[in-house]
C-alpha cells in the first residue's frame, strides 16, 4: 500500500502519552498515515491543512471541549464529510447524545482495548470510503442520464422534423388526382412512416418510463370510440394479411369514462400490433369486459385474442421485459424494438392495472390488460365532445415561425387548406419584427430556430404586448419536436398558450385552433 493510499487519521487528545499510544497502535499495526494534536485550535489547523479519512477526539480537553471541536469540524466544507469517533470517559446518556448531536459517528470510552480501537477505526474509515463511492457512482450516474436525456431530446427533435415533412406532404398528395397505382405506393409511404414513428415512440416512451416522466391526462372519453379508434388504425395490416379483427364490447362498461385514453390506445395498439406480428391464418378478436363497478371506480379488463404461433412457458417470462422477444430469430424474422410490451406493463400499472398473457404454443396468444378509470355522466361531458368535432373556423390571420423550409411547406399547405391566411417567419428575431407590425389572430412558433429560438421570441412578443397595453393576450402556439417532459413547462412559462407535437396531422391542426379560437 503506497503512502497516498494509505488511510489519514487525525488523533486529538491533550494526554500527550495516551496520544503516542494510540498513534504507535494504528501506524504500526493497521499501517495508517496519523497525525496528532494536543489541543482543539491545533486540531482544526491540521485538520484544514490535509485530507482525512477519520479523526479521533477527545471530549475533555483544556482549550476547547471535543464537542465543540466537532461542530467546527462539520462546519469547514473540507471536514464536514469526515467521521469523528469520541474518545471519552464519560458514558452517561446525556454526554452521548450531545455527541452525535455533534456530527460524531462513535464513540469509545476510556480506558479501552487495543483491539476496540482498531476495530471501529476500521469499520468507520471502510464506511467512509464506501460512502465517498456511492457518492460518486451517483454523480456519474446522474451525469449519464443528463447526458442521455439530452440525447433523447436531440435525437426527438432531429428525428421528429424530418419526419413532419413525411407525414404532412403524404397528407398533401393524398389531397390531389392520384391513379390507382400511385394511391397503392402512397398507402405504403404512409403506412411506413408511421411504422417508423411507432418505433421511434417505443424508444422515447421507454426512455421515459425508466426516469418516470410519464406523464397521464385526466379527460372524459368514451372507450367504446377510444378502443374502435385503436382497431381502425390496424385495419389495413390485417387486411393485408387476410386476417379477420373482431370487436366485442360489453355494453355494461359506462359510455363515458375519465382517464387517459391516448395510454389506452398505446397499449391496445401495442397488443393488436404483437397479436398482427405472430399471426399468418384466422384473426384477433378484442373483448372490453367490464369487471367491477365500486362508486364512480369502473376496472376493465381488454383481451386480444389471436389465432398465431403461441408462446412458449419459458418465453412467457422473458415477454414483458425491456428489449426482449422470443430469441433473437424472432427480431430477424419479424422485426420490432422488443419495447412494446415493457411499456405497456409499465402504463397498466400506473392505472392500477395488471397486464399478461395466456398461451400454448401453436394454438395462439390471449394478451390482456385491466385499468381502473373514474366514470363521468354524460351531461359532464356533452359539450366536450360535441366542441371537439374537426370544424373549419373562421379564417384566421396566422403567423409561423419556422427555419425548415420543408416544414413551412407543410404548415402553409395544412392551415391554407383550413382557409386561414399565413405570413411564416424564418426565425424568432423575424418573427417578433412582423408581429410588432401586423394583427395576428394565433402564432405558431417554432422552439429550435437559428439566431433566436421560440421561447425568447415569444418573451420578447409578450413584453411588447404589455407594453402595448394591449388586454388579450394573442395565442402563441409551440410548434415542435420537442416532447420529453419539462418540454410543455418550459413553453407555458416563456408565455406560450399551447403546443402542437411534431409530426402532426390536419385534424389535430384544425381541432387545437378550433379549441383555441373558442377559448379567446
Amino acid at each position: 500500500m503506497n503512502s497516498d493510499s494509505k488511510p489519514r487519521i487525525l488523533i486529538v487528545d491533550d494526554m500527550k502519552s495516551s496520544l503516542l499510544h494510540m498513534k504507535q497502535i494504528l501506524s504500526e499495526k493497521e499501517n495508517y498515515q496519523v497525525a496528532t494534536a494536543e489541543n482543539g485550535k491545533t486540531a482544526l489547523k491540521k485538520a484544514r491543512a490535509q485530507k482525512l479519512d477519520l479523526i479521533l477526539l477527545d471530549v475533555v480537553m483544556p482549550d476547547m471541549s471535543g464537542f465543540e471541536v466537532c461542530r467546527e469540524l462539520k462546519r469547514m466544507p473540507q471536514t464536514e464529510d469526515v467521521p469523528v469517533i469520541f474518545l471519552t470517559s464519560k458514558n452517561d446518556q446525556e454526554s452521548i447524545l450531545e455527541g452525535f448531536n455533534c456530527g460524531a459517528v462513535d464513540y469509545v470510552l476510556k480506558p479501552f482495548l487495543d483491539e476496540e480501537l482498531m476495530a471501529r477505526t476500521k469499520v468507520h474509515i471502510q464506511l467512509n470510503r464506501i460512502q465517498k463511492q456511492l457518492i460518486l457512482s451517483k454523480e456519474k450516474a446522474e451525469m449519464a442520464t443528463n447526458a442521455k436525456s439530452l440525447f433523447l431530446a436531440n435525437m426527438s427533435h432531429e428525428i421528429r422534423t424530418p419526419m413532419n415533412g413525411v407525414v404532412g406532404m403524404v397528407e398533401a398528395l393524398k389531397s390531389t388526382k392520384l391513379d390507382e397505382e400511385q394511391k397503392e405506393f402512397l398507402e405504403i409511404i404512409d403506412i411506413s412512416s408511421e411504422n417508423l414513428l411507432s418505433v421511434i415512440n417505443d424508444i422515447l416512451d421507454f426512455s421515459k418510463v425508466e426516469a418516470g416522466q410519464i406523464e397521464f391526462e385526466n379527460i372524459s372519453f368514451n372507450i367504446h370510440d377510444s378502443i374502435e379508434e385503436a382497431i381502425k388504425m390496424l385495419t389495413f395490416k390485417t387486411n393485408q394479411k387476410n386476417l379477420y379483427l373482431n370487436f366485442n364490447f360489453d355494453k355494461s362498461i359506462p359510455q363515458f369514462l375519465i382517464g387517459d385514453p391516448l395510454r389506452i390506445k398505446q397499449i391496445l395498439m401495442n397488443l393488436i400490433n404483437n397479436a398482427v406480428k405472430f399471426t399468418s391464418k384466422g384473426g384477433i378478436t378484442i373483448y372490453c369486459k367490464l369487471l367491477s363497478i365500486v362508486e364512480r371506480t369502473v376496472e376493465l379488463k381488454v383481451l386480444v385474442m389471436d389465432t398465431g404461433i403461441g408462446v412458449s412457458p419459458e418465453i412467457k417470462n422473458k415477454l414483458f421485459k425491456s428489449f426482449t422477444q422470443a430469441d433473437a430469430s424472432t427480431t430477424r424474422k419479424y422485426g420490432g424494438t422488443g419495447l412494446g410490451l415493457a411499456i405497456s406493463k409499465s402504463l397498466t400499472k400506473m392505472m392500477d392495472g395488471e397486464i399478461g398473457v395466456d398461451s400454448e404454443e401453436g394454438k395462439g396468444s390471449t394478451f390482456w390488460f385491466t385499468a381502473k378509470l373514474l366514470t363521468a355522466s354524460e351531461d359532464y361531458v356533452k359539450e366536450e365532445f360535441e366542441s371537439d368535432g374537426v370544424e373549419k373556423s373562421e379564417s384566421l390571420f396566422v403567423l409561423v415561425a419556422e427555419d425548415n423550409a420543408i416544414n413551412q411547406r407543410v404548415a402553409k399547405f395544412n392551415l391554407e387548406k383550413l382557409g386561414h391566411k399565413i405570413e411564416i417567419a424564418e426565425n424568432g428575431e423575424i418573427a417578433v419584427e412582423m408581429f410588432k407590425n401586423n394583427n395576428y389572430d394565433i402564432v405558431f412558433m417554432d422552439i429550435q430556430m437559428p439566431i433566436m429560438d421560440g421561447l425568447e421570441a415569444t418573451k420578447k412578443i409578450r413584453s411588447f404586448e404589455l407594453a402595448e397595453g394591449k388586454t388579450s393576450k394573442t395565442p402563441i402556439i409551440a410548434m415542435t419536436a420537442n416532447t420529453l417532459k419539462g418540454d410543455k413547462e418550459n413553453f407555458m412559462n416563456a408565455g406560450m398558450t399551447e403546443y402542437i407535437g411534431k409530426p402532426f396531422k390536419a385534424n389535430e391542426l384544425s381541432s387545437l385552433i378550433h379549441r383555441i379560437s373558442k377559448n379567446k
